[in-house]
Protein backbone atom coordinates (compact mmCIF):
# COMPACT_ATOMS: atom_id res chain seq x y z
CA UNK A 1 0.00 0.00 0.00
CA UNK A 2 2.68 2.50 1.01
CA UNK A 3 4.13 1.74 -2.46
CA UNK A 4 0.90 2.71 -4.31
CA UNK A 5 0.43 5.92 -2.41
CA UNK A 6 4.16 6.88 -3.09
CA UNK A 7 3.81 5.91 -7.26
CA UNK A 8 0.58 7.64 -7.31
CA UNK A 9 2.62 10.63 -5.42
CA UNK A 10 4.80 11.15 -8.38
CA UNK A 11 2.59 10.28 -11.08
CA UNK A 12 0.91 13.43 -9.90
CA UNK A 13 3.68 15.31 -9.35
CA UNK A 14 4.73 14.77 -13.28
CA UNK A 15 1.23 15.41 -14.54
CA UNK A 16 1.73 18.99 -12.68
CA UNK A 17 4.76 20.25 -13.95
CA UNK A 18 4.63 23.02 -16.01
CA UNK A 19 6.37 22.47 -19.31
CA UNK A 20 7.39 24.81 -21.88
CA UNK A 21 4.99 26.41 -24.25
CA UNK A 22 5.02 25.57 -27.72
CA UNK A 23 3.31 27.34 -30.57
CA UNK A 24 2.08 25.33 -32.92
CA UNK A 25 -0.28 26.97 -35.73
CA UNK A 26 -1.38 30.72 -36.27
CA UNK A 27 -4.45 31.67 -38.12
CA UNK A 28 -6.43 34.59 -39.03
CA UNK A 29 -8.94 35.48 -40.86
CA UNK A 30 -9.96 38.64 -43.04
CA UNK A 31 -12.62 41.09 -41.30
CA UNK A 32 -14.36 43.22 -43.48
CA UNK A 33 -15.69 46.85 -42.41
CA UNK A 34 -18.38 47.65 -44.66
CA UNK A 35 -22.06 49.09 -44.84
CA UNK A 36 -22.74 44.79 -43.87
CA UNK A 37 -21.74 45.62 -40.47
CA UNK A 38 -24.89 47.15 -38.25
CA UNK A 39 -24.49 49.64 -35.70
CA UNK A 40 -24.75 49.20 -32.03
CA UNK A 41 -26.95 51.75 -30.52
CA UNK A 42 -25.58 51.95 -26.98
CA UNK A 43 -21.88 52.69 -28.40
CA UNK A 44 -23.30 54.93 -30.96
CA UNK A 45 -24.96 56.57 -28.05
CA UNK A 46 -22.08 56.79 -26.28
CA UNK A 47 -19.77 58.03 -28.98
CA UNK A 48 -22.30 60.51 -30.43
CA UNK A 49 -21.76 63.72 -28.10
CA UNK A 50 -17.77 63.60 -28.84
CA UNK A 51 -18.30 62.76 -32.59
CA UNK A 52 -20.30 65.83 -32.78
CA UNK A 53 -17.36 67.55 -30.85
CA UNK A 54 -14.95 66.32 -33.00
CA UNK A 55 -16.37 67.59 -36.50
CA UNK A 56 -17.20 70.95 -34.63
CA UNK A 57 -13.49 71.26 -33.99
CA UNK A 58 -12.37 69.81 -37.40
CA UNK A 59 -14.68 71.81 -39.09
CA UNK A 60 -14.11 75.07 -37.41
CA UNK A 61 -12.92 77.72 -40.51
CA UNK A 62 -9.90 78.72 -39.27
CA UNK A 63 -8.82 80.98 -43.01
CA UNK A 64 -10.31 81.06 -46.74
CA UNK A 65 -8.18 80.33 -49.13
CA UNK A 66 -8.83 83.02 -52.44
CA UNK A 67 -7.56 79.52 -54.78
CA UNK A 68 -6.73 76.29 -55.08
CA UNK A 69 -3.38 75.13 -54.08
CA UNK A 70 -1.69 72.65 -55.56
CA UNK A 71 2.01 70.58 -54.85
CA UNK A 72 1.45 70.07 -58.89
CA UNK A 73 0.97 73.33 -60.77
CA UNK A 74 4.59 73.90 -60.73
CA UNK A 75 8.00 72.24 -62.40
CA UNK A 76 10.85 73.36 -60.04
CA UNK A 77 8.12 74.61 -57.30
CA UNK A 78 4.70 74.77 -56.75
CA UNK A 79 1.81 76.71 -54.76
CA UNK A 80 0.90 74.33 -51.81
CA UNK A 81 5.07 73.22 -51.70
CA UNK A 82 5.82 76.75 -51.11
CA UNK A 83 3.68 77.23 -48.37
CA UNK A 84 4.06 74.37 -46.63
CA UNK A 85 7.97 75.79 -46.50
CA UNK A 86 6.72 79.00 -45.34
CA UNK A 87 4.41 77.52 -42.72
CA UNK A 88 7.66 75.54 -41.57
CA UNK A 89 9.81 78.70 -41.31
CA UNK A 90 7.50 81.28 -40.04
CA UNK A 91 6.02 79.12 -37.24
CA UNK A 92 9.55 77.69 -35.99
CA UNK A 93 11.75 80.65 -36.43
CA UNK A 94 9.94 82.40 -33.23
CA UNK A 95 10.30 79.31 -31.24
CA UNK A 96 13.88 78.82 -32.33
CA UNK A 97 14.60 81.89 -31.54
CA UNK A 98 13.20 82.24 -28.20
CA UNK A 99 14.99 78.93 -27.20
CA UNK A 100 18.38 79.52 -28.57
CA UNK A 101 18.82 82.87 -29.31
CA UNK A 102 19.60 82.04 -32.69
CA UNK A 103 17.75 82.61 -36.19
CA UNK A 104 16.39 79.96 -38.48
CA UNK A 105 17.72 80.41 -42.09
CA UNK A 106 15.84 78.10 -44.45
CA UNK A 107 12.95 75.29 -44.39
CA UNK A 108 12.95 72.04 -46.46
CA UNK A 109 9.83 69.82 -46.67
CA UNK A 110 9.37 66.43 -48.73
CA UNK A 111 6.83 66.32 -51.79
CA UNK A 112 5.37 63.14 -50.76
CA UNK A 113 4.56 64.54 -47.42
CA UNK A 114 1.84 66.89 -48.80
CA UNK A 115 -1.47 64.13 -49.33
CA UNK A 116 -3.83 66.56 -50.42
CA UNK A 117 -4.89 70.16 -51.92
CA UNK A 118 -5.84 73.30 -50.24
CA UNK A 119 -9.35 73.85 -51.83
CA UNK A 120 -10.11 77.05 -53.01
CA UNK A 121 -13.33 78.43 -50.00
CA UNK A 122 -12.90 78.16 -46.21
CA UNK A 123 -9.94 76.38 -44.99
CA UNK A 124 -10.54 74.25 -41.71
CA UNK A 125 -8.76 72.29 -39.32
CA UNK A 126 -10.11 69.05 -41.04
CA UNK A 127 -7.74 70.51 -44.26
CA UNK A 128 -4.49 70.51 -42.09
CA UNK A 129 -5.56 66.94 -41.30
CA UNK A 130 -5.84 65.94 -45.07
CA UNK A 131 -2.95 67.58 -46.39
CA UNK A 132 -1.07 66.37 -43.52
CA UNK A 133 -1.94 62.73 -42.08
CA UNK A 134 1.08 62.08 -40.61
CA UNK A 135 2.96 62.63 -36.90
CA UNK A 136 5.75 64.52 -38.25
CA UNK A 137 7.70 66.96 -35.67
CA UNK A 138 9.81 69.84 -36.70
CA UNK A 139 13.19 69.77 -36.21
CA UNK A 140 15.91 72.20 -36.67
CA UNK A 141 19.26 71.03 -37.86
CA UNK A 142 22.75 73.03 -37.90
CA UNK A 143 24.62 72.61 -40.99
CA UNK A 144 27.58 73.77 -42.93
CA UNK A 145 27.48 75.73 -45.98
CA UNK A 146 28.80 72.87 -47.69
CA UNK A 147 25.77 70.62 -46.75
CA UNK A 148 23.78 73.21 -48.25
CA UNK A 149 25.01 72.84 -51.57
CA UNK A 150 24.44 69.17 -51.32
CA UNK A 151 20.99 69.64 -50.54
CA UNK A 152 20.52 71.96 -53.64
CA UNK A 153 21.91 69.00 -55.68
CA UNK A 154 19.50 66.42 -53.96
CA UNK A 155 16.61 68.58 -54.74
CA UNK A 156 17.35 69.15 -58.53
CA UNK A 157 18.21 65.37 -58.58
CA UNK A 158 14.40 65.04 -57.22
CA UNK A 159 12.94 66.20 -60.28
CA UNK A 160 9.72 67.05 -58.40
CA UNK A 161 9.23 70.58 -56.54
CA UNK A 162 10.15 69.72 -53.12
CA UNK A 163 8.91 72.32 -51.01
CA UNK A 164 11.67 74.51 -49.32
CA UNK A 165 11.57 78.11 -48.02
CA UNK A 166 14.77 80.57 -47.24
CA UNK A 167 17.26 79.88 -50.02
CA UNK A 168 17.23 80.01 -53.97
CA UNK A 169 18.11 77.78 -56.53
CA UNK A 170 19.30 78.94 -59.57
CA UNK A 171 19.96 76.59 -62.99
CA UNK A 172 21.19 77.21 -66.15
CA UNK A 173 19.59 76.14 -69.40
CA UNK A 174 21.52 73.30 -69.54
CA UNK A 175 20.26 72.16 -65.77
CA UNK A 176 23.06 72.97 -64.01
CA UNK A 177 23.84 74.06 -61.10
CA UNK A 178 24.66 78.25 -61.18
CA UNK A 179 23.62 79.95 -57.84
CA UNK A 180 22.49 79.45 -54.25
CA UNK A 181 21.13 82.20 -52.44
CA UNK A 182 20.42 82.39 -48.80
CA UNK A 183 17.73 84.89 -47.90
CA UNK A 184 19.41 86.74 -51.24
CA UNK A 185 22.93 85.96 -50.00
CA UNK A 186 25.23 84.12 -51.83
CA UNK A 187 26.02 80.93 -50.04
CA UNK A 188 28.38 80.95 -47.95
CA UNK A 189 30.13 77.02 -47.81
CA UNK A 190 31.95 77.86 -44.66
CA UNK A 191 29.04 79.61 -42.76
CA UNK A 192 27.16 77.65 -40.42
CA UNK A 193 22.95 77.56 -41.07
CA UNK A 194 20.17 76.64 -39.65
CA UNK A 195 17.46 74.11 -41.64
CA UNK A 196 14.03 73.89 -40.30
CA UNK A 197 12.82 70.37 -41.61
CA UNK A 198 10.03 67.23 -40.32
CA UNK A 199 11.66 64.34 -38.47
CA UNK A 200 10.90 61.88 -41.41
CA UNK A 201 13.55 63.58 -43.62
CA UNK A 202 15.99 63.60 -40.60
CA UNK A 203 15.54 59.63 -40.08
CA UNK A 204 16.39 59.24 -43.84
CA UNK A 205 12.91 59.08 -45.38
CA UNK A 206 12.79 60.54 -49.16
CA UNK A 207 16.76 59.70 -49.72
CA UNK A 208 17.43 62.88 -47.65
CA UNK A 209 20.16 60.93 -45.65
CA UNK A 210 22.65 63.59 -45.91
CA UNK A 211 20.60 65.51 -43.50
CA UNK A 212 22.36 62.92 -41.14
CA UNK A 213 25.41 64.88 -41.30
CA UNK A 214 24.23 68.07 -39.58
CA UNK A 215 26.28 69.30 -36.06
CA UNK A 216 23.32 69.52 -34.05
CA UNK A 217 19.66 69.23 -34.02
CA UNK A 218 16.88 70.92 -31.86
CA UNK A 219 13.38 69.00 -31.62
CA UNK A 220 11.13 71.80 -31.18
CA UNK A 221 8.16 69.27 -29.74
CA UNK A 222 5.96 70.80 -32.48
CA UNK A 223 3.49 68.57 -35.36
CA UNK A 224 3.78 70.15 -38.21
CA UNK A 225 -0.07 69.49 -38.47
CA UNK A 226 -0.56 71.76 -35.31
CA UNK A 227 2.01 74.34 -37.08
CA UNK A 228 -0.51 74.34 -40.08
CA UNK A 229 -3.27 75.03 -38.13
CA UNK A 230 -1.78 77.74 -35.99
CA UNK A 231 -0.54 79.59 -39.25
CA UNK A 232 -4.33 79.30 -40.96
CA UNK A 233 -5.64 80.77 -37.83
CA UNK A 234 -3.18 83.81 -37.77
CA UNK A 235 -2.95 84.71 -41.22
CA UNK A 236 -6.77 84.95 -42.42
CA UNK A 237 -6.44 84.69 -45.92
CA UNK A 238 -3.87 81.54 -47.16
CA UNK A 239 -1.84 82.67 -50.41
CA UNK A 240 0.75 81.34 -52.13
CA UNK A 241 2.17 80.96 -55.77
CA UNK A 242 4.54 79.49 -58.06
CA UNK A 243 7.87 81.40 -57.44
CA UNK A 244 11.23 82.49 -58.43
CA UNK A 245 12.75 80.42 -55.17
CA UNK A 246 13.66 77.57 -57.19
CA UNK A 247 14.21 78.66 -61.40
CA UNK A 248 15.88 77.49 -64.45
CA UNK A 249 17.57 80.23 -66.84
CA UNK A 250 15.88 79.63 -70.77
CA UNK A 251 17.57 80.09 -73.26
CA UNK A 252 18.26 83.58 -75.59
Amino acid sequence: MKQFVVFITICLCISCRQGPSTLHSISGMQLPVNAAITINDSIDAFIKPYRVRVNQVLDSVLAYAPVTLTKTDGELNSSEGNLMADIILAQSRPIFQSRTGRHIDMALMNYGGIRNVISAGPVTARTAFEVMPFENYIVVLEIPGSLVREMAHYLIASDRPQPMAGFQIILDPQGRLQAVNVNGIPLDENKTYYLATIDYLLEGGGNADFLKQNQGITDLNYLLRNAMIDYFTAVDTVKAQVDERFIKYERR
